[in-house]
């Protein structure tokens, strides 16, 4: 399963921020180009029919302008992914995460099952269409939403509904809030406020560990639920919370009832979440037998207070990682080759597109929401700020074709990656480098921009926007020309067919 989610609540990032990120993953096997654009409401459908499902939905008729990073190569939906729409409200969908047999046998998946028989003969059934999946809910959900909340219940909504054929977890932000729902079965699902001094990691594991079915069902101050989710629950006994565990009425782990605890999950899922929290709190106890949790634990907390306010920065390098310092690196000395390979990371071959979706309390709607873009393998990559306030977004981060170019921001970062971890030492001081580079420039780019934007009338604020975005692009696309160019030829130096004729002088 693909992905890799953190979210950080407003009091624990450094500015204040409300901050959503995620690593968009291929499945193994495939790396699927990206590209970042802007939705304009014509261009919006008026009547969606999902490629994967067959499912076909009418949409209302007044979508906002929004930012998306779909696939590239057309011809399987549009899987747009993350973006922030013209009312500065972020989503981020999904986060594949699992479940178990009680859930799925108590409200299976709808999965599109294709016609059988002829039409007109005995024994015929026609096509019957599935739900929602990740293909589609960006595109259903984010033109219509005017905050995180309202997020939740429209996609609340369409589960209830139309149901999905697969288990997700998806973000909504607004500059208040983050909500995160994941779907329970079919037609089921749970959303939970993060916590503002918190941050969460999720590593393609239903995460929530704690939930107030009161709350859920009542003011719904930090929980919504599907309509009926506390007697479908009780109809199947999926709570299993003992009575003397001290629980008040109604509060319930979901991980515990809806999610699983497999092996896989052991390689794959909760060494990622110890990684990330290793990281941002440092001080616990993470390894040897002292340690609280270990990258197998099952109990790693959905939610934590981290030690100091987190950065952008911050998110990057959890992102990128491949559990440095720890003999579980592929590219380290640690340990030995088996325990090298032992757990998935999170900066893998496979990274697609990294979105961090930051909304600035303190600068005006007119420019407050930021999408910062890396593509290809995080481990390789670097991380920009791009305003979403606006018609066109950069036409480096957004000509990527199925054709194989430098030219294409996507392309270039799949080429220094593949280049680069060949020879990985010998390339690290350059790519870090490049990436200390662009994240500068980019908080360059912000603090010239804010302040130029706040002496200008507000009509005049999208070009200037628009402008501040392709000089930043200009800028990567050059440091990202040099980088590959550094990174060729140290690898092709080290290549195993070199010779020169000192290699025979004794």
């Amino acid at each position: 399963m693909p992905c890799t989610t953190i979210l950080i609540g407003k009091g624990a990032s450094y500015d204040g921020s409300a901050i959503v990120a995620r690593n968009e993953d291929s499945p193994n096997g495939m790396f699927q180009p990206k590209r970042l654009c802007v939705v304009a409401p014509e261009e919006q459908p008026r009547v969606y029919t999902a490629t994967t499902s067959k499912l076909t939905i009418e949409l209302p008729d007044n979508p906002l302008r929004y930012t998306a990073v779909p696939d590239a190569v057309p011809g399987h939906g549009p899987w747009a992914e993350a973006g922030v729409n013209a009312l500065n409200v972020a989503m981020s969908a999904t986060e594949t995460i699992t479940s178990n047999p009680r859930v799925l046998g108590a409200d299976p998946l709808v999965e599109y099952r294709p016609a059988r028989g002829v039409e007109g003969e005995p024994g015929y059934v026609p096509e019957q269409p599935g739900g929602i999946g990740e293909e589609d809910m960006v595109t259903l959900v984010l033109p219509y939403i005017t905050s995180a909340r309202d997020g939740v219940r429209r996609l609340g909504a369409l589960l209830e509904r139309y149901g999905t054929y697969e288990m997700n977890g998806i973000a909504f932000s607004d500059v208040d809030e983050i909500w995160w729902l994941e779907t329970i079965g079919g037609h089921h699902w749970i959303a939970k406020r993060v916590p503002d001094n918190a941050y969460v990691t999720m590593p393609n594991q239903l995460g929530i560990d704690r939930f107030d079915l009161a709350d859920a069902e009542g003011a719904q101050v930090d929980h919504m639920a599907s309509t009926d989710l506390s007697a479908w629950m009780r109809e199947h006994h999926l709570d299993l919370s003992l009575s003397c565990d001290g629980a008040a009425p109604g509060v319930f782990n979901p991980r515990e009832a809806f999610g699983s605890h497999s092996d896989s999950d052991h390689v794959y899922n909760t060494p990622r979440a110890w990684y990330m929290q290793r990281c941002l709190n440092p001080h616990d106890e993470w390894d040897g037998p002292a340690a609280r949790y270990t990258p197998e634990s099952d109990d790693i907390p959905w939610a934590r207070v981290p030690e100091r306010k987190l950065t952008i920065e911050d998110v990057k390098d959890v992102l990128s990682s491949h559990y440095q310092g720890t003999p579980f690196d592929p590219y380290g000395t640690l340990g030995t080759q088996q325990s090298r390979s032992r757990y998935r990371t999170i900066g893998i071959n496979r990274n697609g597109q990294l979105a961090v979706l930051q909304l600035r309390p303190y600068a005006p709607e007119a420019w407050r929401a930021v999408q910062w873009m890396a593509f290809g393998s995080n481990p390789f990559n670097a991380l920009v700020p791009f305003y979403t306030s606006v018609d066109a977004l950069p036409e480096y981060l957004g000509n990527t074709t199925s054709r194989v170019t430098s030219e294409s921001f996507y392309w270039a970062n799949r080429l220094i990656a593949a280049l680069a971890d060949a020879r990985f030492h010998e390339n690290s001081a350059a790519i870090e480098g490049y990436r200390q580079e662009m994240a500068a420039l980019g908080h360059a780019m912000l603090h010239r921009t804010d302040a130029a934007a706040a002496k200008i009338a507000v009509d005049e604020v999208p070009a200037l926007l628009e402008r501040a975005n392709d000089d930043l692009a200009s800028e990567l696309k050059r440091a990202t020309e040099e980088l590959l160019g550094k990174v060729l030829y140290t690898t092709s130096c080290a290549m195993r067919n070199a010779f020169s004729m000192s290699d025979n002088e004794r």
